[in-house]
Parts: structure tokens; C-alpha cells; sequence
């Protein structure tokens, strides 16, 4: 496989981009990869936490957090964007999308609506405030995180100035709190819907850190993002499966499908669940996943409507953040097969979307000696996963 460590600056790739080869034995597919994040580079020392997005347009918006000082999940830190008009093969200048002064924004998570607008979710906290402290109720509801929402109008090129809806996004119990990380999407009724997780205040002699706290929900808005309800909430503090960060996809038959990373003692790392009614609430409380076999991470999902194919992208080995692949199912979730896998470095955190009608896009944390080296774009023919 072609590297792409040497690409700098933009992460542009040139005319014809940078080509591979899958390990496809029946088509040999030309795989194009590009570079639109690298760490050290454009004032951050690090870019993590990827989502992507395609506007009617056809720009593709790439997401992430640009880390200023550490690669550490707290401190100086705004959601960054790069534009691509050429299906990813090439980005513009990084443009800030969000940002809290010398504090955080962080956990992008974008929709683009059937009116064109785009909608970020995201959330923000007070630089020094960690998870952990935030987990153990040592910070106060101001310094902790919050639910912030901005739009652009024109694909990306300027945003909104950002609103606060924490008041109808949060339960005043919860602690720690995530949007998505990666895309939330917009279903055929015209909702959008947030996957998100939260923590739990602890009980007896626990200090809130431990796994078991851990919960998931999603947002829900039934006018574009002018107003938000909580929907579904998955809270069991037993330790066998306590929902973390989530992704969703609607399937075909209008049932949207949950798939979370879980860090308790369930069999394999990821559970999922199945909403009849549009998130509000779940079918039956998150199960395991024992098909996808992942370590402890975050993942993507994507359904495609032609051909009837729903995508999950994650890394594959089972004990390290490694082996970056998509995963197919033709079941609605129940069964996974490995579709395409990219290489067996470390990677980690992920984002799919779809770029046209033959390619389907993966934004990736990736690196030759660590998972966050860099935010790598791969277009793959949709061919080359059926």
C-alpha cells in the first residue's frame, strides 16, 4: 500500500492523488488517499476525534479537534474544519468551525439537513476541567460540559454565532458528557438525530470513574435544530453493558440502528440497538455486538441505500487500537463481514460518508507508530464492499 506520511501542509494529494492497491481478488481497485490533518502542523499539536459530512453540493467537510497544546483530551482546544470540492483528494485551508476562547469545543458532531444547511452539535467545558474530575463531581456546572449548537449556510464557509441548549440537551444529574464523536444524521421524517453518552453520580463507595456509570441517549429535534428533547436514555449501572460513544444509521425499512463502544465486561467491546420510533425510545435495551470484534474504541456507520448495504467502520484488532476496517452487513447490524481493510497500523477513532454514488469515504486517525499521527481521508469504490 502506497504511504501517505510524506504529505504535508493541506494534506492535498496533487491531480491524480495517491494511489494502492486492495487486497480484492477479484477487481483491483485504485484506492486514493489524502492527508487534511497532521500533527504538529497549522498551530496544533494534535488532531483527533474526526467527522465528515457531504453537502448537497457535493463539498465534503472534515472535522476534527485541533488540539494547541498536548494530545490530551482537555486544555486549549476547537473543532477545526477542511473543505473538499474534489471528493477528498484535495483540502482547503483549515478554518475554525467552533471555538471557546482558551478552553474547549470539542466532539464535532455535524448533519447536513435537506434544506443545506449544516448543523454542528458539539459540546464545551472549561480547559483544566478532565473527564476524570468531571466523572467525580469535582467541577461546577459551568466549567463543565455543555451542549453548544451552530449552522452554516454556505457549505461550511462561515458559522453561526453558537447557541447554548444544554438546558434541554442535559439532565441536571449527569456529569460527563459526549455528542456522537462522528456525523449525526437526519432521517427521512426530517429528524435529526444526536447520539450521545453521559455519566451517572456514583452510589456507596464509588467515585463516579468507574464504567459502570457510563449511559447513553440520543437528541432529537423535529424543526431543523431549533429545539431539542431528549430521547431514548440507557442507564444500568451492572457493569455488563454501559453504553459509550454511539453511532447511528437509519436502515432502510425507517428503524434507526444504535451501535455503541462498551467498556464493561459484556462479551466482545460493542453492543447495539434497534429504535422503532425514531429514537425516542429503544426496542430493547443495548445487547452485545460479539460480531464486531474491536478494542475498547469508537466506530462509524453508514448505511447505503443503493446497494442495501450498512457500513461500520472501526479498528479490527481485537486488543489494540490497529487494523482500521469497514465492516459490512446485509441484516440490518444482526451479522458483520469484513468489507475492507486498510492496513494493519495502529488507527483509531473514525468517521464514513458517503461521496458519491461510487465511493464511499473514511476520515481516520491513523499513523506508522501511533494511531495519532495523523487524519487520513481514504475513498473507496463502493464495488470494491459488496
Amino acid at each position: 500500500m502506497t504511504s501517505t506520511e510524506d504529505i504535508e501542509g493541506s494534506g492535498t494529494t496533487g491531480s491524480t492523488g495517491i494511489t494502492g492497491i486492495t487486497e480484492n481478488i477479484d477487481n483491483i481497485e485504485n484506492i486514493e488517499t489524502s492527508v487534511p490533518f497532521k500533527a504538529g502542523q497549522e498551530g496544533y499539536a494534535s488532531f483527533r476525534i474526526p467527522a465528515v459530512v457531504a453537502t448537497p453540493g457535493g463539498t465534503l467537510l472534515a472535522f476534527c479537534e485541533g488540539r494547541v497544546g498536548s494530545r490530551e483530551d482537555f486544555g486549549n482546544i476547537a473543532i477545526v474544519l477542511k473543505r473538499s470540492t474534489d471528493g477528498g483528494r484535495t483540502w482547503g485551508p483549515l478554518q475554525v468551525a467552533a471555538e471557546n476562547g482558551e478552553h474547549l469545543a470539542g466532539n464535532p458532531a455535524p448533519v447536513v439537513l435537506d434544506t443545506g444547511r449544516v448543523l454542528l452539535v458539539h459540546v464545551r467545558n472549561a480547559a483544566l476541567a478532565t473527564e476524570d474530575a468531571i466523572r467525580r463531581g469535582e467541577v461546577s456546572a459551568a466549567d463543565g460540559r455543555r451542549v453548544w449548537i451552530q449552522h452554516s449556510d454556505d457549505e461550511g464557509l462561515t458559522w453561526s454565532s453558537p447557541v447554548d441548549i444544554t438546558a434541554r440537551t442535559k439532565r441536571e444529574t449527569w456529569r460527563w458528557y459526549a455528542t456522537t464523536p462522528g456525523h449525526a444524521l437526519q432521517l427521512a421524517s426530517g429528524r435529526v438525530v444526536v447520539p450521545a453518552n453521559h455519566s451517572l453520580p456514583p452510589k456507596g463507595t464509588d467515585n463516579g470513574t468507574e464504567g459502570r456509570y457510563n449511559g447513553g441517549h440520543c437528541l432529537l429535534s423535529d424543526d431543523g435544530g431549533r429545539t431539542w428533547t431528549i430521547g431514548y436514555v440507557d442507564d444500568n449501572t451492572n457493569g455488563y453493558i454501559n453504553v459509550n460513544e454511539t453511532t447511528a444509521a437509519e436502515l432502510p425499512d425507517g428503524r434507526v440502528y444504535f451501535n455503541t463502544r462498551n467498556d464493561s465486561t459484556a462479551p466482545g467491546t460493542r453492543a447495539d440497538a434497534y429504535s422503532h420510533d425514531g429514537g425516542e425510545t429503544l426496542a430493547k435495551p443495548f445487547r452485545p455486538q460479539a460480531g464486531l470484534t474491536a478494542p475498547v474504541v469508537q466506530a462509524s456507520l453508514l448505511q447505503l441505500r443503493d446497494p442495501d448495504l450498512l457500513l461500520c467502520s472501526s479498528p479490527a484488532a481485537p486488543g489494540y487500537r490497529a487494523l482500521m476496517t469497514v465492516r459490512a452487513s446485509t441484516d440490518d447490524g444482526v451479522t458483520w463481514r469484513p468489507a475492507h481493510t486498510v492496513d494493519g497500523l495502529p488507527a483509531a477513532y473514525s468517521d464514513l460518508v458517503r461521496v458519491d454514488a461510487a465511493t464511499v469515504g473514511l476520515l481516520y486517525e491513523t499513523g506508522d507508530f501511533g494511531a495519532y499521527e495523523t487524519i487520513t481521508f481514504r475513498r473507496i469504490p463502493v464495488r470494491a464492499l459488496t
